[in-house]
């Protein structure tokens, strides 16, 4: 059954904040094969000019994906998470993510669109420090595949 495009637009709350600590992004980097020195030494990220380490690029999709589970999880949605594949990721910064931020993630759905039988949903999360402050924006895509008709699903 198709997604209901007038779900566009619909935001949920904002998550709790998540404070990112060194040892969380040194984790992270280690995990992605992503060895900089401004994610793992402080004094590396200072020389940079940076307060503190910094998350690697794609870090932010640790929480927005959390976050994205309040889209997934809406019984009013009604979307099959059993037919999900992630379909894409993007990232736009206002700068980088470091050690001590106090992040929360407010969420919106930004598109539904049918392609070829599948549901493509798109959605929206905004990175936000405690003060108020964007950071970064992470768009995500997700396609719900069709059911195969022939195998009876």
């Amino acid at each position: 059954m198709a997604l209901d495009p007038s779900f566009i637009g619909r935001s949920y709350p904002p998550t709790e904040p998540y404070e990112l600590g060194r040892e969380k992004i040194r984790e992270f980097a280690i995990a992605v094969g992503d060895l900089n020195p401004a994610y793992l030494d402080r004094e590396a990220a200072k020389a940079l000019g940076h307060p503190d380490v910094i998350a690697p690029p794609t870090f932010p999709f640790v929480l927005s994906y959390q976050a994205a589970a309040q889209v997934v999880e809406d019984p009013e949605l009604g979307l099959d998470f059993s037919r999900v594949v992630h379909g894409d990721q993007k990232f736009s910064y206002r700068r980088p993510l470091r050690a001590g931020d106090r992040l929360r993630v407010e969420i919106t759905i930004d598109n539904i669109k049918s392609l070829a039988g599948n549901d493509v949903l798109t959605v929206r999360g905004e990175l936000v420090e405690e003060s108020g402050e964007r950071v970064v924006t992470s768009v995500m895509t997700l396609v719900a595949r069709a059911a195969d008709e022939q195998a009876g699903e």
